[in-house]
């Protein structure tokens, strides 16, 4: 039924009317202290009465039917006497007050444009569960309640030094925005130095891979006029209708990842619907004998193939091996199961295969199922001791090629600091220790390869033969284009750790990128990191808007600003609700 608006009190010019409109300065003091003692009651109720994580937990915030069933149950054996239960009670509720404090404080953090969006969306689910629609909206996809995760946007840092550090990257991230806005808006990426568009063969014909993998960064640095003037792009000119062959693996990465990551964060619908959209379009990549995906397909015919130069047309470990979470949220986020069987499949096959020495070689053969040749470079757990190798005191991964050792680590293997660290994060305890040494040490080579060059930039690849360490030898090895993985690891040995040096060694980095990298533009990636001077390549990568700086900028940010446990990123940095077990019967829900 319709309901009445709630007006203000408005004084009306026409002193002759008999009804009363007004109020004397007398009243209306009276009523703002009634109205003020209200408000204060209801702040008391809410954080001092011994229900009140019920009242946080039910009335404003979803309510964990188990937390409440667990408190009722706790309650009544206290009243039997039993001391332990009702300490579990006590800390039951310490923690729900933590956890409703956190949500209420990132809710008190939305900007009024995601309030809106909000109310929109209510407005929008109302209207769609009408006779006969069955739950969807107008574009076929399931009405999903959104609910903004906990840590989306951040306060400022209290240290000052932090603070500054923090503003000088979100300044870098507009230069960087700004140069491509002006010179290259709507190509894939920006070519700084003769500022003009660039595009690689990755994408085929589609646009915007910059815009899309940025939106993420602008919404967590609170840019939010850049990030509109984004979403109104994808809006009216994303098109995914292309007689074009791209790589499955970064269209997935960058603009599958992107859209997902900018719906979670900002609710915008858009993102969610052309995220779908691209991703319905890559299943026919998954039409192999296997079910392991082809590397390269067009968005048109459907047909897939495999780099010619990857061990006799194989499909690359690092490349399906990473579609599994953008594929996960897309099931939810339309309904549809295939998405997530595609990838579990995957596992499925892999974990049939045996393993040569323990380890997943990089090439697997989607037609037979068979591995190509046996080279492993990313060391998965039952594998690291195999892989890890001292040389004067630094610790690398190298690469095992057919039985023999290649004495060479790449600059993207750096990313492996992290990820053991975060692997450390929930191992048995008698593990943690070790293997966050082994991260530490890790984190320390990759500082050491940068530490080593002329420019204070890390090369594409380094080596520990020959009389050197942590140097690349070969020329085609010494070019640095903006990588983000080992200010990457910095971020999560510092959020494990709080070790300062982690901090200072990210600051070094953007020091040395303000210094050789920073052009009229925007930013260069360089040719010779042991140069005297630098030589810039002209390209801006959309990597990093996607992934180095947006690092740099939670590096020096607060831990509840996308904090672990609730977010996830993926390998282009793109931050992803983490999916709860307990949400297995909730398919349109996340985190």
């Amino acid at each position: 039924m319709p309901v009445a608006p709630l007006l203000p009190f408005t004084v009306t010019p026409n002193r002759k009317s008999a009804i009363p409109t007004s109020f004397r300065l007398t009243e209306k003091f009276i009523l703002l202290l009634v109205f003020s003692a209200f408000i204060t009651l209801c702040i008391g109720a809410i954080f001092f009465l011994p229900d009140s994580s019920k009242l946080l937990s039910g009335g404003f915030f979803r309510s964990s039917p188990a937390v409440e069933t667990n408190t009722r149950t706790g309650l009544e054996s206290s009243n039997s006497g039993s001391a332990g239960n009702v300490e579990r009670v006590l800390d039951k509720i310490k923690k729900d007050h933590e956890q409703a404090l956190l949500e209420a404080k990132d809710t008190l953090q939305k900007r009024p444009e995601d309030i809106k969006n909000d109310i929109l969306n209510e407005k929008k689910k109302v209207g769609n569960d009408g006779p006969g629609q069955g739950g969807k909206d107008v574009n076929n996809l399931p009405i999903v309640e959104y609910r903004r995760p906990i840590g989306a946007t951040g306060q400022e840092p209290v240290d000052p030094e932090t603070r500054e550090r923090r503003a000088k990257i979100k300044e870098m991230m507009k230069h960087a925005w700004d140069g491509y806005r002006r010179y290259a808006w709507g190509s894939n990426e920006l070519r700084p130095v003769s500022k003009q568009g660039h595009s690689s063969n990755l994408f085929g014909s589609i646009k915007g891979a910059t815009i899309v993998d940025a939106l993420d960064t602008l919404y967590v640095m609170e840019m939010f006029e850049e990030f509109d003037a984004a979403a109104e792009w994808v809006e009216k000119n994303l098109d995914f209708n292309v007689n074009a062959e791209v790589s499955v693996f970064e269209v997935n990465i960058r603009f599958v990842g992107g859209l997902l990551s900018a719906y979670y964060l900002s609710g915008k619908e858009v993102f969610r619907r052309k995220a779908v959209e691209l991703g319905e379009k890559l299943l026919p990549a998954f039409k192999t004998p296997t079910g392991i995906p082809w590397a390269l397909l067009n968005l048109k015919s459907g047909i897939g193939r495999n780099w010619p130069w990857a061990s006799g047309g194989s499909s690359i470990l690092a490349e399906y091996g990473t579609l599994h979470l953008e594929f996960m949220h897309l099931s939810r986020l339309s309904g549809k199961p295939e998405f997530a069987q595609k990838v579990m499949n995957i596992r499925k096959v892999l974990n049939r295969l045996d393993k040569p020495q323990g380890l997943y070689p990089n090439y697997l053969n989607p037609n037979s199922g068979q591995w190509g040749q046996l080279v492993s470079e990313i060391c998965l757990q039952e594998g690291v001791q195999t892989l890890w190798r001292f040389y004067s005191g630094l610790t690398y991964i190298a690469e095992w090629k057919g039985g023999l050792l290649e004495h060479k680590m790449g600059h993207l293997t750096c990313f492996a600091g992290g990820m053991i660290a975060l692997g450390a994060d929930g191992a048995p305890g008698d593990k943690t220790g070790h293997q966050m040494e082994l991260a530490a040490e890790i984190a320390r080579t990759c500082h050491e390869s940068y530490a080593r060059t002329a420019l204070k930039l890390g090369p594409e690849a380094f080596r520990f033969d020959g009389g050197v360490e942590a140097i690349a030898t070969r020329q085609n090895e010494k070019y640095f284009i903006l990588r983000p993985e080992v200010i990457e690891t910095y971020l999560y040995m510092w959020r494990f750790t709080h070790d300062p040096k982690y901090r200072e060694w990210g600051w070094e980095a953007v020091q040395a990128l303000e210094k050789h990298c920073r052009v009229e533009g925007g930013y260069s990636g360089l040719r010779d990191v042991y140069a005297s001077s630098p030589n810039h390549d002209d390209v801006q990568q959309s990597f990093y808007l996607a992934e180095t700086l947006k690092y740099l900028y939670l590096l020096f940010s607060d831990d509840d600003h996308l904090p672990f446990d609730h977010w996830v990123f993926n390998t282009e940095a793109h931050p992803l609700p983490v999916i709860r077990k307990d949400q297995t019967d909730q398919p349109n829900e996340v985190e």
